[in-house]
C-alpha cells in the first residue's frame, strides 16, 4: 500500500516505517525537518514538509503519529494550547486530504493515549470505561473526534489508546534509566496509581493489525494486558538494573514543582486491552518483567 505517516521519525514511527519499509510497502512520510528525519529512516522514503504535498500520491492508508510530547513542558494555558493545535490541525489537515481525494484512504490508524480515561483509581479499565474530565481526557477526546470526521468520507478510523511506551533508545525508559542506575529511583507519590505500558514492537504490531483488518474500528487500549502500579514498576525496573530503588518523592513536591502536569505522575487508569485481545491480538511481551528483560538484556 501507499502509506502516509505522520510523526515517522518518532520514537513509534521510525520503528514503524522500518518494519512497513521491510513489508514492501511505499511509505510517504511528512516532517517538519526532512533531511532530519531522512537519518532515521530507511532509503528511499517520500519525506515533505506537508499533507497536502502527497494529494497527487492518493495514500490507500493514514497513520497519524504527530503530536507535541505531553509531558517536556509544565502545563502553561499557551502550553495546553500548543498541545491541542499541534495534534488537531494535522489531524484536520488529514480530513482535509481525505475530502480532495476522489479515492479516499481505506483506513486511518490515529493517535490518542492513556490520558483519555483520566484518573480511573484501582478500577479495571476497558474501552467502555466512562471517562473522568480534565485535561488530558478533553485533550484526547478532541484528538479522536477530529480523526473520526474522516468517517463519514468512507474511511475507516482506528484510534491508539496508548499507555507508557517502554524500549531502548527513548519512551518513557530514557528518563527513567540515569536515575534509576544510579540508585535514585523511588515511587512517586503513594506509588499506587496504575501505569499502563507497552512495549514498542507491540505497539508497532498493533498498528499493523488496525491497518490490515478491515473489522477493526474505534477505539483500541494499546497497553499490555498486565498493567502495574507505579510502586510495582518501581520495584520491577530497580530488579533488573540490580540497584536500589528507596527513593520517594512526595506527591507535593510534584504538584509543586510541576503543577497540574504532576496529574500525569499521580494519577493512572488500570487499562486493559479488551477489544484487541477479543481481535486474538497476542502479545509478545505481556508482562512488565517480560519487556524489561527484552529491553535491558540487549
Amino acid at each position: 500500500m501507499r502509506i502516509l505517516i505522520t510523526g515517522g521519525s518518532g520514537f513509534v514511527g521510525r520503528l514503524l516505517c522500518h518494519r512497513l519499509h521491510e513489508a514492501g510497502h511505499r511509505l510517504l512520510v511528512v516532517s517538519r525537518s526532512p533531511a532530519r528525519a531522512q537519518t532515521h529512516l530507511p532509503e528511499g522514503i517520500e519525506i515533505r514538509e506537508s499533507v497536502m504535498a502527497f494529494a497527487e500520491d492518493a495514500p490507500e492508508a493514514i497513520v497519524n503519529l504527530a503530536g507535541e510530547p505531553i509531558a517536556d513542558k509544565r502545563w502553561s494555558e499557551a502550553q495546553k494550547k500548543r498541545l491541542l493545535e499541534s495534534r488537531l490541525n494535522i489531524t484536520r489537515e488529514l480530513v482535509a486530504l481525505c475530502e480532495r481525494l476522489e479515492t479516499p484512504p481505506r483506513v486511518m490508524v490515529s493517535g490518542s493515549a492513556m490520558g483519555f480515561y483520566g484518573d480511573q483509581g484501582e478500577r479495571d479499565v476497558t474501552e467502555q470505561t466512562p471517562p473522568t474530565d480534565e485535561f488530558a481526557h478533553r485533550l484526547c477526546a478532541q484528538w479522536e473526534s477530529a480523526a473520526r470526521a474522516a468517517e463519514p468520507l468512507g474511511v475507516r478510523v482506528a484510534l491508539l489508546r496508548t499507555g507508557l511506551v517502554l524500549d531502548a533508545g527513548g519512551g518513557t525508559l530514557s528518563k527513567l534509566l540515569p536515575p534509576f542506575r544510579l540508585g535514585l529511583g523511588g515511587r512517586l507519590g503513594s506509588g499506587r496509581q496504575y501505569m499502563p505500558w507497552i512495549h514498542r514492537e507491540d505497539l508497532v504490531r498493533i498498528v499493523l493489525l488496525l491497518l490490515e483488518r478491515d473489522d477493526l474500528e474505534g477505539p483500541f487500549n494499546a497497553s499490555a494486558p498486565h498493567p502495574v502500579t507505579n510502586a510495582d514498576f518501581t520495584r520491577t525496573l530497580a530488579h533488573h538494573l540490580h540497584r536500589p530503588a528507596l527513593m520517594k518523592v512526595p506527591a507535593s513536591l510534584l504538584r509543586l514543582a510541576l503543577g497540574e502536569m504532576s496529574r500525569l505522575l499521580l494519577t493512572g487508569a488500570r487499562m486493559r486491552p479488551a477489544r484487541l485481545e477479543a481481535a486474538g491480538f497476542t502479545f509478545h511481551y505481556p508482562t512488565l518483567d517480560s519487556a524489561l528483560k527484552a529491553i535491558l538484556g540487549r
